[in-house]
């Protein structure tokens, strides 16, 4: 079996036990390649990221897409991957890539007001999306404001901290105030290698089966 496809049969087992089987949903990630990310890249830990993403977005998404930004502080957004194309995604598309710029210092908010802008102005949808954000810490507080502004539209942002940096924004994630429901969860990994794709799967659609259902109820989805 191909990595993607072991990848997909535990993403499935777990999108069964948290009865997300018949949900249909953009997928999206946001790769974080300020500075201090360097290492990550060179050892191919992002690309790690990116396949066990797309193996969920395989089955959420109705053309098994998933959607591609980076960011330091400038951001770029990035063709699709696919199962066809995801090999050496991260080397190709990021790393050899000159448009992209990478290594500086991070900026969250701008790249946020693009994924709003993407699926809330350019391409509005009732489908729900789920946005899996990859960052190593030191998020600037900016980010508050584009989470509770996008509070009442389709998105569930999913932040995944890596490494041992400060994480202090991220964690007040879950005690925001003013939201219209609660949209954001963050938890962190140490090591992504060593943690199972079962476990991560877990973690990562921890709170987005919630969400779907206050969203429902608010009737921020159909």
């Amino acid at each position: 079996m191909s990595t993607i496809s072991l990848k997909k049969s535990a993403a499935s087992i777990v999108l069964e036990k948290k009865k997300l089987t018949d949900v249909v949903a953009k997928v999206g990630i946001v790769l974080d390649i300020s500075g201090s990310m360097r290492k990550l890249y060179r050892e191919g830990i992002v690309q790690d990221a990116v396949e066990r993403v797309l193996a969920v977005a395989s089955q959420f998404d109705d053309d098994g897409s998933l959607d591609v930004w980076v960011y330091d502080n400038e951001f770029s957004r990035l063709p699709s991957v696919t199962e066809k194309d995801f090999t050496s995604y991260v080397e190709k598309q990021i790393l050899m890539n000159e448009n992209i710029h990478k290594f500086g210092r991070n900026d969250e908010p701008k790249v946020m007001e693009d994924v709003i802008r993407k699926y809330i102005i350019e391409e509005p949808s009732n489908d729900p999306v789920f946005l899996v954000f990859i960052n190593d810490g030191g998020c600037k507080p900016g980010i508050k404001k584009f989470i509770v502004e996008s509070s009442n539209q389709p998105i569930f942002w999913q932040f995944v901290g890596i490494g041992d940096s400060n994480f202090d924004v991220l964690r007040k994630l879950d005690t925001m105030e003013g939201r219209i429901v609660d949209n954001a969860n963050f938890f962190h990994l140490d090591d992504l290698k060593k943690v199972s794709d079962e476990e991560l799967y877990n973690q990562l659609l921890d709170e987005f089966p919630m969400w779907l259902k206050e969203a429902k109820e608010k009737r921020i989805l159909r």
